[in-house]
């Protein structure tokens, strides 16, 4: 439960379509309506993190739905089926797990071909033999848009939880943070995009992750944005950061990244930056856990 629904054709301020008057509840001014729907089941205990673990099996779902989180026009079948599988194995490896199943949800437009739906099966089924994934079943209906949602049932005897950080972890996070947002705004401008581009065709950093996760202590993907996930950490934790430079809003605010966002004890810098230079990923070491409040800088990007 983390993406929101939201309306198209709205004032954009984040990665997301965003509304430019989002609605709070009166007694919870600050809590948005997915934050305030989520906490009608806080006694859950397996709630709270990018997957629920089930004895060793991480359970994660995550929607792709048309004109919420892309447009037609923007991406092929093809790239859309690939996204929707791409974003869901994020969730399983950012908890240490090995993504195994897959269940799809499809809502499709009677209008779709006998092509139309090849291709988007191919993209569903090459991204999901890629990751060593199996698809097993699921339900499609049809919609007047293309919407998706899939479930995925990974192997964790050893997650690596949101919660977990302490105080003086170093904060860091792969790749480099930015270019979503850049080339969501393009797309909403009218322009083409790079078919390589991060919002088109995330890269997930799964061999870099599954080395360093033994050092790391606390761990999620940046779907949302860095500051928005890090508030996500800040509550899971009650720690705050100390940020070592300031980090720009077009950063910070850029969500759809799907980089990883940890935390680890100090001693262990030296082996996690050898693992990241070896697996040749990009590493931003940009904060230290501290106890103070955090404010997230960025407008809410949920309804």
């Amino acid at each position: 439960m983390k993406r929101e629904m939201l309306e198209e054709n709205v004032t954009v301020v984040s990665i997301r379509f965003l509304s430019p008057n989002p609605v709070s509840f009166g007694i919870i001014a600050t809590m948005n309506k997915e934050d305030y729907f989520i906490s009608q089941f806080s006694k859950s205990p397996f709630i709270g993190d990018d997957a629920a673990i089930l004895d060793d099996m991480c359970i994660s779902q995550d929607a792709f739905f048309e004109n919420v989180h892309y447009k037609r026009s923007w991406m092929s079948l093809y790239q859309i089926a690939r996204k929707a599988m791409l974003i869901n194995i994020s969730d399983a490896i950012v908890m240490n797990a090995r993504a195994r199943y897959a269940l799809l949800t499809v809502a499709i437009p009677k209008s779709f071909t006998r092509h139309d739906l090849e291709e988007l099966a191919r993209g569903f089924r090459e991204t999901a033999e890629a990751y060593g994934v199996t698809i097993i079943g699921g339900d499609t209906i049809a919609n007047v848009k293309l919407d998706i949602s899939v479930t995925i049932l990974a192997d964790c005897d050893k997650p690596i939880l949101r919660s977990g950080m302490k105080e003086g972890d170093l904060l860091a996070y792969t790749g480099r943070l930015g270019t979503s947002l850049r080339d969501l705004k393009r797309l909403l401008r009218g322009h083409s995009v790079s078919p390589k581009s991060r919002f088109i065709d995330p890269l997930l950093r799964d061999r870099f992750f599954f080395e360093a996760a033994p050092f790391i202590r606390s761990a999620m993907d940046i779907s949302d944005g860095l500051f928005h996930d890090l508030e996500k950490l800040h509550r899971a934790n009650r720690l705050g950061f100390e940020f070592f430079q300031p980090i720009p809003r077009r950063i910070g605010c850029s969500g759809e990244e799907f980089e990883i966002l940890f935390a680890f004890d100090p001693r262990h810098r030296a082996v996690i930056e050898n693992i990241a230079k070896k697996s040749r990923t990009p590493l931003t070491i940009f904060a230290k856990a501290v106890r103070k409040p955090y404010k997230n800088p960025c407008p809410p990007n949920h309804f």
